[in-house]
């Protein structure tokens, strides 16, 4: 994989984001952290790329795949590069 293909938006000391930051370490992937701003109302960031506000998000430029929901992007992630993986 190319360095960064992944690209995580998440907040500072969100477990929910930290739980996808935990898959993607021990999976070995190599990812780019973007940190969004905290207050909901000011996400456009990430609105822009996911269509929602909601934190954690990911963008897979390998896959062209955009999602948001920690427990759907860390099966996705295990799907997709875990054992039996891509």
């Amino acid at each position: 994989m190319a360095d960064s293909d992944i690209t995580l938006y998440r907040l500072q000391a969100c477990p929910y984001c930290e739980r996808v930051v935990r898959t993607l370490d021990a999976l070995g992937l190599d990812y780019h952290s973007r940190f969004i701003e905290p207050m909901h109302s000011e996400r456009n960031v990430v609105k822009r790329v996911s269509g929602k506000r909601s934190v954690p998000a990911i963008v897979d430029e390998r896959t062209g795949v955009t999602m948001s929901e920690s427990a759907n992007i860390v099966e996705y992630l295990e799907a997709t590069y875990g054992e039996g993986g891509a």
